[in-house]
């Protein structure tokens, strides 16, 4: 199903490869390639802008536009003309962000077009420095590269005498700010949308409400810019096609906020997303659980 999609758009004439915008791009969707800063994956471009501030040329825009959900396939036949380089930084990038099934995807629309390309995918393992520490990545923050857990962590072992459970946590980052709503683990997610408290508050959130399900964090009362926060869910219900959102709220009353910005993406989507809100009372205790759509 379609639904508008905001993305930015170069014009490469009045480029002047400056790079500020690639080092303005938090998702790390830019690159700086033969001179021109290019979308090196629209995967992680969330479409909001950072890097139009960044840019002195005045070459940067955002287009709004009917786009389906992200489709590898037609990312590639658009990037091919733009030549190797630009290609193999765009494998490179969703292999450093764990989206090897996209890899794969384009790896394969590479070999039925006839195109050959010396890039061989590679594994965690490829990625490890001497040191054994992750290279950082060439586009941004290396502890806000998105990423996917195939299974929860395994915690072996005692603490005092006491057992240690495993996170049941399945991806990174997980601050709605720093979320990209067409990464592939929000793709048919259950997404639970929590305010900040409340993994703090109730002593089984990670079995109660990160199994199987997806996570986002928020805090209504002290973060900014909440209208991304609306266009971010809009993203995931409309783009990525979440089955459902669960809001899991403080019994606080400035906590509210984050309930009437689910209801403000859910009415802005052009497709309907089951709605459920969990209330904590400030003790940890279950005090509310409502479907609201």
């Amino acid at each position: 199903m379609k639904g508008k999609r905001k993305i930015i758009s170069i014009d490469e004439s009045l480029c002047n490869g400056c790079g500020a915008c690639v080092a303005g791009c938090h998702e790390g969707a830019l690159r700086l390639i033969d001179g021109k800063a290019r979308i090196v994956s629209e995967l992680y471009c969330d479409g909001l802008g950072a890097c139009i501030g960044e840019c002195p040329a005045g070459a940067i825009t955002i287009e709004e536009r009917e786009a389906m959900p992200y489709d590898e396939r037609a990312v590639m036949a658009r990037i091919v003309p733009q030549g190797e380089e630009t290609v193999k930084a765009h494998l490179e990038h969703l292999q450093k962000h764990g989206e090897t099934a996209y890899v794969r995807q384009a790896l394969d629309y590479l070999k039925e077009s006839g195109i050959m390309m010396n890039f061989l995918p590679s594994g965690p393992e490829d990625r490890e420095t001497s040191s054994g520490m992750e290279k950082p990545l060439p586009c941004g923050c290396p502890g806000s590269m998105s990423r996917s857990f195939v299974a929860p962590a395994k915690v072996s072992g005692t603490t005092h005498g006491e057992v240690q459970l495993p996170s049941q946590l399945s991806q990174w980052p997980v601050q709605l700010h720093l979320l990209n709503p067409q990464a592939g683990h929000f793709q048919g997610a259950d997404v639970v949308l929590a305010a900040d408290c409340t993994a703090y508050a109730y002593g089984d959130f990670h079995r109660r409400f990160l199994r199987n399900r997806t996570l986002a964090i928020a805090c209504p009362k002290l973060d900014c810019n909440k209208e991304s926060y609306v266009a971010k869910l809009v993203g995931m219900i409309d783009s990525a096609g979440i089955n459902t959102l669960t809001v899991v709220i403080m019994e606080v009353p400035c906590c509210g906020g984050l309930v009437r910005i689910a209801r403000m993406a859910a009415e802005q989507a052009s497709r309907k997303v089951p709605l459920k809100k969990v209330v904590v009372g400030v003790q940890g205790e279950i005090v509310e659980e409502t479907w609201l759509s």
